[in-house]
């Protein structure tokens, strides 16, 4: 197969608290009533994209991975999976307060899969906030006591947030995002949430939502919130700024104003997830319109690739 640069097409998931600006000003076309969330970037079975041109257009992005395994690069050998999924989200009202398990939560129980994530504020209203971790450490004792008493919400930490803020959040912390925020994620690529607090909400099925506070008080991290600090110089360049580097995923913001050049080489594939503006991608001899709400894959050992205009940009490679 001839390496081109990949259009995706994301998977739509429409949830209680999700609103409609994927849908309006994201270009993420869907019939369901609200676009919560698109996976913009997916294998995930739960919810995977497909590519929308050249020669796989039609082809889901799992089926292409499967048969051209190489299109990931050499650092995906280190995975059983495709090891990241990534999503816009777009919160109209609150999220359950929520953790997701450890890799070792997951292999004791034999169940469900860790998930790491981190998130890029994108816009939200003026007084948005997220929650993450506690005030100050607790007992389990208090933690179940406080989901039992729905006091929780006196407990936690309340982080109030404004556009270009990101945030790297480790399986076992306690998080919600809150209303009014809309975000770009990039996640392991993993389903498994233990919901904890649902503000005593009931589902479209007119129903209590399910909780996990079993789960949820076994592998929760009871203290404050903590932010890693990956800054690292030699990873930036002019217009591009490292905000994650993990053994999962190295993430960056791009502002670009005129032009950038990079190359995607042997190691991985190279995720482009447009935030804002207008311009092109230039690659493998292709030259591909970039709006918001746009995701490229442009494949491992592509080369050399330009991107030119106004354009902010959620840069993603394994």
């Amino acid at each position: 197969m001839k390496l081109y640069p990949m259009i995706l097409k994301p998977f739509v998931s429409e949830t209680i608290w999700g609103g409609r600006k994927l849908i309006d000003e994201y270009h993420v076309e869907t019939e369901k009533a609200n676009a919560a969330e698109g996976w913009m970037l997916s294998c995930h079975p739960s919810g995977f994209g497909s590519i929308v041109n050249g020669e796989l257009a039609g082809v889901s992005l799992p089926d292409a991975v499967e048969k051209f395994p190489e299109i990931c690069g050499r650092n995906a050998e280190n995975f059983s999976d495709f090891p990241i999924l990534i999503k816009f989200i777009d919160a109209r009202d609150d999220l359950s307060v929520q953790v997701h398990p450890t890799k070792e939560y997951c292999e004791l129980t034999g169940r469900g899969q860790s998930k790491t994530e981190c998130w890029y504020i994108i816009d939200c209203d003026e007084d948005a906030h997220l929650i993450l971790g506690f005030k100050d450490k607790i007992s389990p004792e208090q933690f179940k006591e406080a989901i039992e008493n729905n006091t929780l919400t006196e407990y936690v930490d309340k982080v109030k947030v404004k556009k270009g803020d990101f945030f790297f959040i480790e399986s076992g912390t306690l998080h919600a995002i809150c209303k009014g925020i809309l975000l770009a994620e990039v996640q392991e690529s993993s389903n498994t949430t233990y919901r904890i607090y649902d503000y005593n909400r009931v589902g479209n099925d007119g129903k209590p939502r399910e909780l996990h506070v079993a789960d949820g008080v076994a592998v929760t991290k009871l203290e404050k919130y903590s932010q890693p600090d990956f800054s690292n110089p030699e990873l930036d360049k002019e217009g591009k700024k490292l905000l994650a580097d993990c053994p999962l995923f190295k993430t960056w913001k791009l502002g670009i104003d005129g032009e950038l050049s990079d190359s995607a080489d042997e190691s991985s594939f190279v995720s482009l997830l447009v935030l804002d503006g207008e311009g092109t991608l230039e690659c493998c001899g292709e030259t591909l319109d970039l709006i918001k709400g746009s995701s490229i894959f442009i494949p491992a050992n592509a080369g050399e690739y330009k991107l030119c205009g106004k354009l902010e940009i959620i840069e993603t490679r394994i």
